[in-house]
């Protein structure tokens, strides 16, 4: 092991935060069900939360790079890891969150109670942060490829912790097809890459040029591979069942964290082209729109709380991936300003996303945990019986929308300033693409108002909805104080944006060192954001101080809620998920294709009527189903040759073996 660049300390932190990772499931392995070994394993993935929180702070803040070569023994080379600001700013939100999920886990899911899987899903969480820690410190791209499998296999066990549950088990099996095939548009990318620099290394920022048929090959597959990762539209089938049915603290991860590995992917071999083209900019910004917009519709039409924010996971990959677009075409167009905005928007939004998604998810299992269900119509009232995690998702709310003074605010604002720019600087073709992004944002971010208001008032507000669903009370402290942490982050970077700046730079640096200096500074008003924020906080605890000692001088007095004229309101009388969201479905019915089913009202002494709604996975159960199915009737054929007999089979391998070694050959 050689290690190499200054600073060393950030790697032997990082590799000390793997190892504790690695190591964290192993108690409740000797130990089943145990609390005390359940306590310890939290102890060890927090332990490596601070090391790796240490370890990548040094690498924003420091512009040098910290190698160390491994000697593997194989014929790809030694493995190289590394550490440099543009990987730590994925790895500073991924110790966060995994930290957050790890104490919160051991009062959502205890292990007196979970004896069966508590110990499963402990160990394959703490391989998950390994691999994800390793995957985001890799510079060779085997190495890559190898945490990159870990980790698709440790999200897979994670996830099917309930596996004798069938939707589990059918999610669970989804993300292993999609991880597979992704994992193959990835060995066919890496190998094109080592074609163009022969050598099994990530290349160096701006070494490879785009402008030949290799490169183009290079950025479709990053595409695909990376795409079915992030989860963006329309290779996000695996996403929605996923994030639904894991325990809500994986969801977090899954969400917050390992979504941005595709997205760190693209990133990281993006960068290596100095010239990219034109079209190339203009594919990824397309891909965000449609995330973002369709993303959101799908969310408003949803019922289960953990598949609604799924959806708006989409959306938010659509948010990175229209920064990441903007940033293509402005070095397409030689604008610097242009990238500056796009690539520290992108990154901002990572950071941001991945805090406040993790909050909502963990919120929402808060809110699991006490009533016993997802569907939002059965809820009602919750803001009563859970203050504090109420206002815990209030506050994920207000940051996913986009809205002052939480962080959402300022990545979004990066974003809208990149096409304001590409607007005032940039005309034609490659003008227009960034100049759709001002509006499409702002589209997705009124969705995103109304989906949050639909969810907090129809879920927090009015009345309980079902009797079987109506009690539960607050979540203990080892659930809440994790929601705080994240709670808390979420309002510096709103509030103290500015922060960032220094390690936005670096980033920026080693995307592309045409970009070094201090570019954010002069190009967003980080002071006058500061300000809006401490304004707004301000404002509210005045008026919350008001109205409370207001408050205390009025007579309190209580009395049913008026009932519209109706003599015996009930509970049924409330707006639900569906009825709320009808109008805002019917815009996008055409992508959305709502499913309604209705009983009429018939006759003088009608039976009881009954409407419900449902809006299918509309690109898997209409696209991606139907044309597997074609596929399998027409291959019935070639499986013929599926005989069950091993000598046949070996007979197949040796024919193929003898191909391509004729083939190479020559």
């Amino acid at each position: 092991m050689i290690f190499s660049g200054e600073p060393a300390t950030c790697i032997y932190l990082l590799l000390l935060a793997v190892a504790c990772q690695a190591l964290s499931g192993l108690p409740l392995l000797f130990r089943r069900g145990s609390a005390q070994a359940q306590r310890l394993s939290a102890a060890l993935l927090a332990a490596a939360s601070l090391a790796g929180l240490s370890g990548a702070l040094i690498a924003l803040l420091s512009p040098s790079i910290a190698t160390v070569t491994i000697a593997s023994g194989l014929p790809f080379g030694p493995f190289e890891a590394g550490v440099d600001p543009l990987s730590g700013f994925f790895l500073l939100p991924m110790f966060i969150v995994t930290g957050c999920a790890a104490l919160y886990g051991v009062a959502y899911w205890p292990a007196a109670l979970h004896a069966g899987n508590c110990g499963k899903l402990t160990f394959f969480l703490g391989l998950l942060a390994a691999s994800l820690t390793t995957l985001l410190i890799a510079k060779s791209t085997i190495l890559f490829l190898l945490a990159w499998e870990v980790m698709a296999f440790a999200a897979y066990f994670a996830l099917t912790t309930e596996d004798e549950k069938p939707q589990v088990r059918e999610a669970g099996t989804l993300y292993l097809i999609t991880a597979h095939l992704g994992a193959l548009a990835l060995f066919a990318m890496f190998s094109l890459l080592k074609g163009e620099t022969g050598e099994w290394l990530f290349p160096a920022a701006g070494t490879l040029s785009a402008q030949t048929g290799p490169a183009a090959a290079i950025f479709l597959t990053a595409i695909l591979g990376f795409g079915l990762k992030a989860g963006c539209m329309p290779l996000h089938i695996w996403l929605p069942s996923a994030h639904a049915n894991a325990p809500s603290h994986i969801s977090a991860i899954l969400s917050g964290i390992v979504l941005k590995t595709g997205i760190y992917g693209m990133m990281r071999v993006f960068s290596a082209f100095s010239d990219p083209p034109l079209w190339w900019g203009g594919t990824v910004l397309v891909l965000g729109l449609v995330s973002g917009v369709l993303g959101v519709a799908f969310a408003i039409a949803q019922h289960d709380i953990k598949r609604l924010l799924a959806y708006h996971s989409i959306e938010n990959i659509g948010i990175i991936m229209m920064g990441i677009g903007i940033a293509l075409i402005g070095e397409s167009q030689g604008n610097p300003a242009l990238t500056a905005l796009g690539v520290a928007g992108a990154l901002l939004h990572v950071v941001n996303h991945a805090l406040f998604k993790a909050l909502l998810f963990l919120s929402a299992g808060s809110v699991i945990h006490a009533t016993g269900t997802r569907e939002i119509d059965l809820m009602g009232g919750v803001a009563r019986r859970l203050p504090y995690t109420a206002l815990f998702f209030l506050a994920g709310a207000v940051a996913i929308c986009g809205l002052p003074p939480l962080n959402g605010f300022v990545s979004e604002l990066m974003i809208y300033l990149g096409s304001f720019t590409a607007i005032s600087s940039t005309g034609g073709l490659s003008g227009m693409f960034p100049a759709l992004t001002a509006p499409v944002l702002a589209l997705v971010g009124g969705l995103a108002v109304a989906c949050f208001v639909k969810v907090f008032g129809i879920a927090f507000l009015g009345a309980p909805r079902s009797e079987e669903h109506a009690g539960g009370h607050e979540a203990p402290g080892g659930m809440l104080a994790p929601m705080g942490v994240l709670a808390l982050c979420c309002t510096l970077i709103g509030v103290a944006p500015g922060l960032l700046a220094k390690p936005l730079n670096n980033a920026l640096s080693v995307y592309r060192s045409s970009l070094s200096g201090e570019w954010i500074e002069n190009l967003v008003p980080f002071t006058w954001v500061s300000a809006l924020a401490a304004g707004l906080i301000t404002a509210a605890l005045l008026a919350a101080y008001l109205l409370q000692r207001r408050a205390t001088r009025l007579p309190v007095g209580s009395g049913p809620t008026w009932g519209c004229g109706y003599l015996r309101p009930t509970s049924a009388m409330q707006y639900t998920a569906s009825s709320f969201g009808a109008t805002l479905v019917s815009w996008f019915k055409i992508v959305l294709r709502p499913e309604v089913h209705r009983e009429e009202v018939t006759g003088l002494f009608p039976e009881r009527a009954r409407f419900a709604s449902h809006v299918p996975e509309t690109v898997l159960e209409r696209i991606y189903l139907p044309f597997l199915e074609y596929l399998f009737e027409k291959a019935l054929p070639v499986r013929r040759l599926q005989h069950g007999k091993l000598n046949i089979y070996i007979f197949y391998t040796f024919i193929t073996l003898v191909v391509l070694l004729a083939l190479t050959s020559r």
